[in-house]
């Protein structure tokens, strides 16, 4: 858990545009490969053993473009504001996709789950719980921007029973962002050095 923070942790924007462009890429090339192989099978059946898989790979498949677009601008934007953190960007991602796949794979419908809706939720919610629990002038304003952009969206993608959407994963995910928060802001604050 150790590599997940380190206060002396310095992003940049070029390293982590780089980082950025790599996991959209990697989503669509999946989403092109899904046209010749069922690539869209792997996703997450909740408590199924054939689901399993799903709680990683759920985050890359998509049903359509639609689906695909509506993902891929807020995944970009709520990755790249990870810059303003002082965590590990690739743990927090790693983790709140292993917690919100975790739960959604205990806790959801039965139904075939994918999209990185989950992941997007969940990083939404670790910026805005970021701004509250680290107390840093940077990262409380990169949560009233998120909160600015995303409010609605969140609101909306976590009613219950809407049809054809994953609201539980999207519920789920948000949970996991913020337990990803509070986690990292307590590590942030026990591994600064303390002035005397």
């Amino acid at each position: 858990m150790n590599a997940l923070v380190d206060s002396r942790n310095v992003h940049t924007i070029k390293r982590d545009l780089v980082g950025v462009a790599v996991v959209l890429a990697i989503v669509w090339i999946v989403f092109a490969l899904d046209y010749f192989l069922p690539l869209e099978q792997l996703g997450l059946v909740p408590r199924s053993l054939r689901g399993l898989v799903g709680i990683v790979a759920m985050p890359f498949l998509h049903g359509d473009l639609t689906h695909l677009l509506g993902n891929s601008v807020p995944l970009a934007v709520t990755l790249l504001l990870l810059a303003g953190s002082r965590a590990n960007s690739g743990g927090i991602v790693v983790l709140i996709t292993l917690l919100c796949g975790s739960g959604l794979w205990l806790f959801g419908r039965e139904a075939l789950h994918i999209g990185a809706s989950g992941v997007v939720f969940g990083l939404i919610a670790f910026h805005i719980f970021a701004g509250l629990f680290e107390r840093r002038l940077q990262s409380f304003i990169i949560a009233v921007v998120v909160g600015l952009l995303y409010a609605s969206t969140v609101v909306k993608g976590v009613m219950p029973f809407q049809q054809g959407v994953s609201w539980e994963g999207h519920l789920i995910g948000a949970i996991s962002g913020a337990i990803v928060a509070l986690i990292t802001a307590r590590m942030l604050r026990d591994n600064t050095p303390q002035t005397t």
